[in-house]
């Protein structure tokens, strides 16, 4: 019964974190297109198995994956073995982001529309790798106390380097793997880890200290996804490869085969992250579960609610985005195109559940000198903002080169200038903006945009638009910061 009820929860919650794309799509079917899209039945049955997939998914982490990676990160934060927390930094992070719903989205759309030339397993190996490699820097950055500000410099200035090199196929969705391997698995692990390490050890603070994880888990996937596009644009291919690569000519699989199949797939997906907290459990702690079988039906839960969601992908959130993209177009001008973009950013970020969490967290670590409210609106604002500049830009036809490296170069010289308390949350909170519902949404609304418009490659310009929202809200962030001690400055001395 308890659990039935927790279900129920989740369910109401996953619910109400679509309501907000729920409420822009109708507005603008019903106010602005004066039309009902096609197959809306299904799409709407396509949402609701969206909701029911992360509600397994979430009930599952609470009864398996969160509370067993909380307890590890304590009791390695307790023995204070700077190799053991490292190896669990690489192995919590590695695991966490392979088994992201919204990067295996991704990395599949980025097959299909390249014909097979990228790799969806290859793509998500390298990010997921990636990410393991930075927490454990992060690790040892939080435990030596090494200042954030400069590993995010000289980072953003290797990836605005790396992208002036990188071919333009692939520049838009590394950024774009970056955003979205912070998310609804890695989000709290990894806060947990930083928060939990940074209050352990004496003389570090944990907003300053704790937080910076998530960014760094953000920051340099974008680094080895553009030098894997290097590589991979750097010869030509013939048709015939592509033919073979993306598996036309194989025997269609259906029915109940299928669904076994990828239920077989989703196990093969979450194996990573089981595998890291069986082998630190039982051999680095030598200690047993306390509650194995609630702990395997959270894991059956997950793999579960990580098939319903993608199921429910490909039946609602993607087929709403293209559709809303192609209705769009259809008007005169772009401007709703435009208002469509914003409303969407800022509507879905203002619920992102990981948004409000980290939001009280950062409020609750700063003593009451940050407000979590004031957090979420200038986070969503910055959000909105960067979706509508991504769109714009998809519209025109620009390079996303000069768009990418001239908003990190904001960055990197509001880091210079900003109060350090404010830089590890502000980065932190420029990876948490992109949920498992808003991200297989927007990349559908870029992919479709770059359909429809003349000239534009679906491959080249439809990909960036998760990337516009996580640097957008790192600026806005920043700036309310530097704002705000400004103001307070100006205070003092009147007074």
């Amino acid at each position: 019964m308890f659990y039935i009820r927790a279900f129920g929860h989740s369910l109401l919650h996953a619910l109400k974190n679509l309501l907000p794309i729920v409420a822009v799509v109708v507005f603008f079917q019903f106010a602005i297109l004066q039309q009902v899209p096609e197959n809306t039945l299904g799409m709407a049955f396509g949402l609701l198995i969206v909701a029911v997939g992360i509600a397994l998914f979430l009930q599952g982490l609470e009864l398996s994956i969160f509370p067993v990676g909380k307890s590890l990160s304590n009791q390695f934060a307790r023995r204070g073995s700077v190799p053991i927390l490292l190896a669990f930094g690489f192995a919590l992070g590695f695991s966490a982001v392979v088994a992201e719903p919204a990067l295996i989205a991704v990395a599949q759309q980025a097959q299909e529309i390249s014909g097979g030339r990228i790799d969806a397993v290859t793509l998500r190996l390298l990010v997921a790798t990636s990410v393991g490699v930075v927490i454990g820097l992060g690790v040892f950055r939080t435990i030596m106390g090494y200042p954030l500000h400069w590993f995010m410099i000289v980072g953003y200035i290797i990836v605005v380097a790396v992208t002036w090199f990188a071919p333009e196929e692939i520049v838009g969705l590394a950024y774009d793997s970056g955003g979205v391997t912070t998310n609804v698995v890695t989000v709290p692990l990894v806060a947990a880890l930083g928060i939990g390490l940074a209050v352990s050890i004496r003389g570090r603070n944990p907003l300053t200290d704790g937080f910076g994880l998530v960014a760094l888990a953000v920051m340099v996937p974008m680094i080895t996804v553009q030098l894997y596009g290097i590589v991979v644009y750097s010869g030509e291919q013939t048709d015939s490869e592509l033919l073979m690569e993306t598996g036309h000519g194989r025997p269609p699989v259906a029915g109940p085969l299928k669904m076994l199949l990828e239920l077989a797939e989703m196990v093969r997906d979450v194996l990573p992250i089981i595998l890291t907290i069986l082998v630190f459990q039982y051999l680095v702690l030598r200690r047993r579960f306390s509650n194995p079988r609630k702990i395997l039906f959270g894991f059956a839960l997950v793999i579960l609610g990580l098939y319903a969601f993608v199921v429910g992908l490909k039946l609602g959130l993607f087929p709403i985005g293209t559709s809303m993209a192609e209705q769009l177009i259809s008007l005169d001008g772009f401007l709703f195109i435009y208002l469509f973009a914003f409303m969407i950013g800022f509507a879905t970020t203002m619920a992102e559940p990981a948004l409000i969490a980290i939001g009280q967290q950062a409020e609750d670590a700063a003593a009451g000198t940050l407000n979590g409210n004031a957090i979420r609106l200038f986070v969503a604002l910055g959000v909105a903002i960067g979706i509508t500049v991504g769109v714009h830009r998809i519209i025109v036809g620009d390079s996303i080169h000069y768009y990418i490296m001239g908003g990190y170069l904001v960055v990197v010289m509001l880091t210079a200038i900003a109060p350090r308390y404010i830089i590890a949350l502000a980065y932190d909170l420029g990876g948490v903006t992109t949920s498992e519902v808003t991200v297989p949404l927007v990349t559908a609304l870029g992919i479709g945009l770059a359909g429809n418009i003349e000239g534009r490659s679906v491959l080249i310009d439809g990909f960036g638009l998760i990337a516009f929202a996580s640097i957008f809200p790192i600026i806005t962030v920043m700036a309310y910061a530097i704002v705000g001690d400004h103001i307070a400055a100006r205070r003092k001395l009147s007074t």
